[in-house]
């Protein structure tokens, strides 16, 4: 077995990335990974967590996840340090309803929202059909697919092209890598979940999930 890896699904296996792997590039987007997320238990019984925040460029400005409030100014300094304001930002992903991934949403009144099924442009909603089960595509690069199992309206945001193949920021579908003894206590669905797991690790290279570092896939041919 290949180390580091990890059997997870018949002949599919994962392996982590490096903190020195979070840049993906690609033509025409490109992914980074602008904050690791974390979710540490503490003595109390309670546990500290903040999402995972993506950056996608290319074509359009598209930000997966927003992490908690109480990030707000490490999110602008993370996003100038890109040469991005909020202002750029032309669409805003929230994986799902959670405040550690959508609480700074109001830093992108402009934007198009993408929360869960939920599409929205400033008070006017779009009709769509993530509740259906069909992916809405950005472009022919990108689209958002739902990934339900965590909560009921789960979405993950797939990128094609990229310089290690198809990037799927995937929120708490995935809570990290070697996340199988923790992700069922957090499920609002768990068989539901699991059928949108096995999906993600059939399509995609590299997984970027809600609360740790990207991992890889690899699939035995």
């Amino acid at each position: 077995m290949e180390k580091d890896c990890e059997p997870v699904c018949g002949d599919v296996k994962t392996a982590p990335l490096s903190e020195a792997q979070l840049d993906f590039s690609g033509q025409p987007y490109s992914a980074s990974v602008l904050q690791v997320g974390y979710c540490v238990p503490q003595p109390d019984g309670t546990f500290r967590a903040d999402g995972t925040v993506t950056l996608l460029t290319g074509p359009k400005t598209i930000l997966v996840d927003t992490g908690g409030p109480w990030g707000r100014e490490l999110l602008l300094t993370k996003l100038r340090e890109r040469a991005v304001e909020p202002a750029d930002v032309s669409i805003v992903v929230g994986t799902h309803g959670h405040s550690d991934h959508i609480g700074n949403l109001g830093l992108f009144p402009s934007a198009t929202l993408i929360v869960g099924f939920d599409i929205s442009q400033g008070d006017r909603y779009l009709a769509n059909q993530l509740a259906q089960g069909q992916a809405y595509p950005i472009d022919e690069h990108v689209c958002v697919v739902p990934s339900p199992g965590h909560t009921a309206q789960d979405v993950s945001v797939c990128v094609r092209g990229t310089s290690v193949g198809t990037v799927l920021v995937a929120g708490d579908l995935f809570e990290c890598w070697s996340d199988e003894e923790s992700w069922r206590d957090l499920s609002v669905n768990p068989a539901v979940q699991e059928v949108s797991r096995r999906e993600a690790l059939r399509t995609a290279d590299v997984i970027i999930p809600g609360h740790g570092l990207p991992f890889r896939v690899i699939r035995n041919t």
